[in-house]
């Protein structure tokens, strides 16, 4: 069968790698043994997202974005993707100007969501992702309810984030305190808890975890590998 060439937007290493390691483990289930669609992977430094972010400077991100498009299309990818939640949010300064079509993360985990029956999520993340409108518009457009992490839990959720899981570092005192907040999420009506940033399922997954989980990460490579072998 052919396929479409799946580009990668990467940005966190640990991230993009799970991305990539699910399209092709799982790619052989849609195409048959050792399988799976061609796959290109682009991936500036972190250091140069963190240097936008931290400024607050959402165009260049896009831009580090855009640039990472053109590389993906000049390889010969069809449509792109990121498994990066935060950088989402300035998706919105480019679309009009890609060469090539987005999947959206949070389109896929809401639709997913939705599938499933889930009426409350609680949402997990970057606190720049949990505090943006990335999730919250598509929930919104969908009859969805969400809940944000108190401040201080968002605080603890984004050191975790950054100064260990983007370093590919689990500690059973990160998984303990993931399940604290996603108690606390429980406990204000959530039904499953969205891992919103890409290195949280790493740590946590429907064993650990005291919801059901929204896998971020795996969701979109799965909607990648869908599109790929779709005849539409």
């Amino acid at each position: 069968m052919n396929s479409r060439h799946i580009g990668i937007v990467g940005v966190s290493a640990e991230g993009a790698a799970l991305c990539y390691r699910t399209i092709c483990a799982e790619g052989e289930g849609l195409l048959g043994p050792h399988d799976h669609p061609e796959v290109s992977l682009h991936t500036h430094p972190l250091a140069r997202y963190m240097e936008c972010i931290d400024e607050g400077d959402w165009r260049g991100v896009a831009e580090l974005m855009l640039s990472s498009v053109h590389k993906l299309q000049a390889a010969g990818a069809d449509f792109v993707i990121c498994p990066d939640n935060t950088v989402h949010q300035a998706l919105r300064f480019i679309e009009e100007r890609s060469p090539l079509p987005w999947l959206h993360i949070a389109d896929v985990v809401a639709e997913e969501a939705r599938r499933r029956g889930f009426r409350k999520l609680g949402l997990t993340g970057t606190r720049w992702l949990v505090e943006s409108d990335v999730y919250p518009e598509r929930l919104d457009s969908r009859g969805l309810a969400w809940e944000r992490p108190a401040p201080e839990d968002r605080e603890a959720i984004n050191r975790i984030i950054m100064d260990e899981l983007v370093r590919g570092v689990i500690s059973e005192t990160a998984v303990a305190e993931f399940q604290r907040i996603i108690s606390a999420l429980e406990g204000r009506g959530c039904e499953a808890v969205i891992l919103g940033c890409t290195e949280i399922p790493l740590l946590m997954n429907d064993g650990n975890s005291p919801l059901p989980t929204l896998d971020s990460t795996r969701l979109l490579a799965r909607a990648a590998l869908a599109r790929a072998v779709s005849r539409h």
